[in-house]
């Protein structure tokens, strides 16, 4: 290197403080777009934000029936289901699906009111629950009828007997009613008795009445210990096909011979049963992540085989009293959903919750993304652009009228274009557009020089450019 060279470091130093300059101005050009498109996509997200549901509350008030009875220990199963997620759910006792259904029409914001309940089929009447939905059956409770002394085969041969149906509020009692009813049996109430549960149990054993009317699981305690009793039989329905006409809501169940305990022999022979559909019942505004955990729990719950269903048949949507909720359907034509089976219950729900968030994103995102690159090169054409405004000027007064001006004039109006989109700051993308246009004022130039001849002055002759002749 000779020794006269200019310094390097000089140079460098130039050149990092015009390419600083350069992305300096290239950040003010996208802040200058970007800015307003962030506060019109954020103006979209707080918009959207009115339509993301709550948090889901962390607890469910759920009504169920007495104790001992399967609507209780399947509440039990749940509770200890939806305690892994943190949920609590608050076992509300009552008579039966009657009180249950009262409770549930009061609303979660009453006093005595639930989230959801146990309810069995048949019980709702002609009543309309526009705002309750199903969550789907969970089993068949068959219709026991127990009765001291020799078996039976059809209701009409307990007339003038007493017969325990169930307390007040249950589901039993409605049942049985309707039944004995259609008999013509309702009317002695001196020998219909309001007793269920352990209390109905007591009375048979103890000689107090001669049958009792059960609506329950075959496993459940109460059936069970009535199966067991020495002189206590179940009915056979020999009219089972009858009911089910007569009752939509019942279906014609079958229970074999020593179903129960093959070495005992109970049944001791072939039932026919009949019985309604139990299902989970809730208010439609239920929040979406507790329905779906609830759902979860049934699943968890009642997927088992037993002695009336086979493994997997419940939950179902099955038809009930109520509508199937919209989410309930999707669970049972697709599971749980898709983020539900990877992800962890709270975080899936709140991306769930979050996801309306994503309609201003789309909406308003994805044509903002598409626009602001060229929004942004406007705005740094848009500098240079008002200079190609006068440089066309020049131009065109040049063309129509080049005498207006001496050479040195002309060539100081294009010196003064040139000069200013020389100091105009374009990023390093761009600069392509700034050179083609001091190329373009360098062209004029050349016009210039043409028309005024090569021999310089400031007071140059300008040649006409349609005679040649010169002024």
């Amino acid at each position: 290197m000779s020794k006269y060279a200019p310094p390097q470091h000089g140079s460098k130093l130039r050149d990092k403080l015009r390419l600083s300059h350069l992305r300096t101005l290239s950040w003010r050009d996208l802040l200058a777009v970007a800015v307003p498109a962030v506060l019109v996509v954020a103006a979209g997200f707080w918009a959207a934000s009115h339509f993301v549901r709550p948090a889901p509350p962390k607890q469910i008030r759920m009504a169920t029936a007495g104790p001992g009875s399967y609507y209780q220990m399947y509440a039990t199963r749940y509770k200890l289901f939806l305690e892994r997620y943190g949920v609590e759910l608050v076992v509300v006792p009552s008579a039966g699906s009657v009180e249950n259904l009262a409770r549930l029409r009061r609303g979660a914001e009453d006093t005595e009111g639930v989230d959801a309940a146990f309810i069995q089929g048949g019980v709702k009447g002609g009543e309309a629950d526009d705002d309750l939905e199903s969550l789907g059956a969970i089993y068949p409770e068959p219709v026991w009828v127990f009765v001291r002394g020799k078996p039976l085969q059809r209701l009409d041969q307990l007339r003038g007997r007493r017969i325990a149906i169930g307390p007040e509020g249950s589901g039993t009692r409605r049942l049985a009613l309707d039944l004995l009813e259609a008999h013509g049996l309702a009317g002695d109430s001196a020998k219909l008795l309001p007793l269920g549960g352990q209390a109905a149990i007591d009375a048979i054993r103890n000689g107090e009445v001669d049958a009792v009317v059960l609506v329950s699981a075959a496993r459940s305690a109460n059936v069970w210990t009535l199966l067991y009793m020495p002189g206590v039989h179940p009915m056979d329905f020999s009219q089972a096909d009858a009911y089910t006409r007569r009752f939509p809501f019942l279906q014609r169940l079958s229970l074999p011979q020593g179903a129960v305990d093959l070495m005992a022999d109970i049944p001791g022979r072939n039932l026919q049963l009949v019985g309604p559909i139990a299902n989970v019942v809730v208010h439609a505004d239920i929040h979406p992540a507790l329905a779906d955990l609830l759902l979860l729990a049934m699943r968890d719950t009642h997927s088992r085989a037993d002695l009336f269903v086979r493994a997997g048949e419940f939950p179902a949507a099955t038809p009930t009293d109520f509508p199937l909720s919209a989410r309930a359907r999707r669970f049972y034509e697709q599971g749980p959903p898709l983020l539900q089976r990877y992800l962890p219950f709270w975080i899936a729900n709140l991306i769930d919750r979050l996801m309306v968030l994503l309609l201003p994103l789309l909406a308003l995102a994805l044509p903002l993304a598409r626009l602001l690159p060229g929004l942004y090169a406007w705005r740094v054409r848009a500098r240079l652009y008002q200079w190609y405004g006068e440089l066309k000027f020049i131009e065109r007064e040049l063309e129509v009228n080049p005498t207006a001006h001496t050479r040195a004039e002309w060539e100081a109006s294009l010196q003064r274009v040139d000069i200013a989109v020389g100091r105009i700051p374009v990023p390093l993308s761009f600069a392509d557009y700034a050179y083609n246009l001091r190329l373009h004022v360098g062209v004029v130039r050349q016009e210039v020089q043409r028309r005024f001849g090569d021999n310089g002055g400031g007071k140059g002759e300008a040649v006409s450019p349609v005679t040649g002749t010169v002024h």
